[in-house]
């Protein structure tokens, strides 16, 4: 029902703007919502009964996305603005997931209200559907923390405040409060309204999705450009960091080892790929290649997908770099995709206690991450994750590239796997930053839908559905 409401809003500006297919599309899609809702409402068991274990609680998180990327792609496919069904899935799915893929040849031919549309479902999807849902309405706080948890991406879960539904509320209103401010500063620096608020979505969602074929290149605006950067890497930080300083905890907030190691790799890459550029004379200038390298690492570490230069021509170790920061992505909490790079750290601290261990086995050490000791049920569980992680790009990567993928290229194949996986958006040879996916063919497009899933949500609540013990009735 709330998202059949907030297609009303892209509805309302197809009769604004005449576009009379996109408002049939809209029509049928909210249609759809309000029956799929008012069944809902009539089946829902009672209140006693709405207590969920953990795998339900995440195995209903994946069927909730499933359901609402198949709602969402219907404008598409209605107004015909993308007639092949699957195309459509592929793109809602890159949308709510804020993976920014697109199959899209000339975006400039959709509807302006499709394009606000593609907008919106990566600013939903950027800090939860679910948590937007348990924000504004009250619900089982028990049911709400088993269905957040599955949606919010990191290695541990936990709330601001006692209650989950203040929790989301805070959330939301930073994520509100940033995106808003992001869109005066666009106007200010010469951005149409229009163009502005979808680009301020895609940014804060680190979605990616452009409304112009040239991306953020076509504006030909610095102050644009680094007015993008910054906001791409502040959406990379755990939202946590910005209620501890809106507290008056700066000091806690900004001594923070995701937010500090987060920075050292971004400044190194930077400065890596700027030297790489100059000493091969990819750019003409030390400005120029700063300017480039800036926006693009900032662009795929965020996992936004914004591109203002093409990468793919970049020298090997540059493009190595990029594929290195894509995999790591942002910090947990935040709307970034990607590994998280608290999980980066929390295998490395692993990796070296073991190490010591094995040096000095007597000694017992805990593993610590800002001060606080670490449960050793979350690094299994961060293990865990990277051995999932490792084995679903390989095996997508040998699916997608049945029947040649596209051109063949293991180069392209490779890198929309991971592209798609860490919600990233464009990859390295034909889906580079001016390519898009519309070339793979519909089984490779399926392989890579599920990948987007899989990223946005963490692996867990879409292999969860599959699981017998997920569908059992609580006794």
């Amino acid at each position: 029902m709330i998202i059949g409401a907030l297609m009303c809003v892209p509805l309302f500006m197809s009769f604004g703007y005449h576009e009379n297919a996109a408002a049939i599309g809209f029509a049928v899609a909210i249609g759809v919502c309000v029956a799929l809702g008012i069944l809902g409402l009539a089946l829902r068991p009672p209140k006693d009964k709405r207590d969920l274990r953990p795998s339900s609680g995440f195995a209903i998180c994946g069927l909730f996305w499933i359901l609402i990327a198949m709602i969402g792609a219907l404008p598409f496919c209605v107004s015909k603005a993308i007639p092949n069904y699957i195309d459509a899935l592929f793109e809602t799915v890159s949308g709510f997931t804020t993976t920014g893929s697109s199959i899209i040849p000339a975006v400039e031919d959709i509807p302006r209200s499709l394009l606000f549309w593609r907008a919106l479902t990566q600013w939903i999807g950027g800090m939860g559907v679910l948590v937007f849902i348990i924000a504004i309405l009250p619900r089982n706080d028990k049911m709400s923390t088993a269905l957040a948890k599955a949606e919010i991406p990191g290695p541990q879960f936990g709330k601001l405040v006692s209650k989950l539904r203040f929790t989301s509320r805070i959330l939301y209103a930073i994520y509100i409060a940033l995106t808003l401010m992001l869109v005066a500063i666009l106007c200010i620096c010469g951005m149409p309204v229009f163009d502005a608020f979808c680009h301020a979505f895609s940014t804060a969602s680190t979605g990616g999705f452009s409304v112009l074929n040239g991306g953020i290149l076509a504006y030909n605006s610095i102050g644009i450009e680094v007015t993008i950067t910054i906001f791409m890497i502040l959406f990379s930080v755990n939202f946590n960091i910005y209620y501890f300083i809106l507290i008056g905890h700066v000091f806690k907030a900004l001594k923070n080892e995701e937010l500090i190691c987060m920075l050292l790799i971004y400044f190194g890459t930077v400065a890596a790929i700027v030297a790489n550029l100059c000493l091969t004379h990819t750019y003409s200038s030390f400005g120029e290649a700063l300017r480039y390298t800036s926006f693009n690492v900032a662009s795929v570490m965020s996992t936004t997908g914004f591109g203002t230069g093409d990468f793919a021509k970049w020298p090997v170790l540059s493009q190595a770099l990029l594929l290195g920061v894509m995999c790591i992505g942002g910090s947990a909490g935040s709307t970034a995709g990607g590994l998280k790079v608290s999980r980066l750290i929390i295998l490395s601290k692993s990796s070296f206690n073991s190490l010591r261990g094995t040096l000095s086995p007597r000694t017992v050490r805990a593993l610590k991450m800002d001060g606080k000791a670490l449960d050793d049920a979350t690094v299994t569980n961060v293990r865990s994750f990277l051995i999932l992680y490792v084995f679903i790009v390989i095996i997508s990567t040998v699916l997608v590239s049945i029947g040649g993928g596209m051109s063949g290229s293991f180069e392209t194949n490779f890198s929309a796997v991971i592209a798609c996986f860490n919600n990233i958006g464009p990859g390295i040879g034909a889906v580079g930053p001016y390519g898009n996916y519309a070339g793979f063919n519909i089984f490779a497009k399926i392989v890579l839908t599920f990948d987007m899933l899989l990223g946005r949500l963490e692996i867990l609540p879409i292999l969860l559905i599959f699981t017998p013990k997920s569908w059992r009735r609580i006794k």
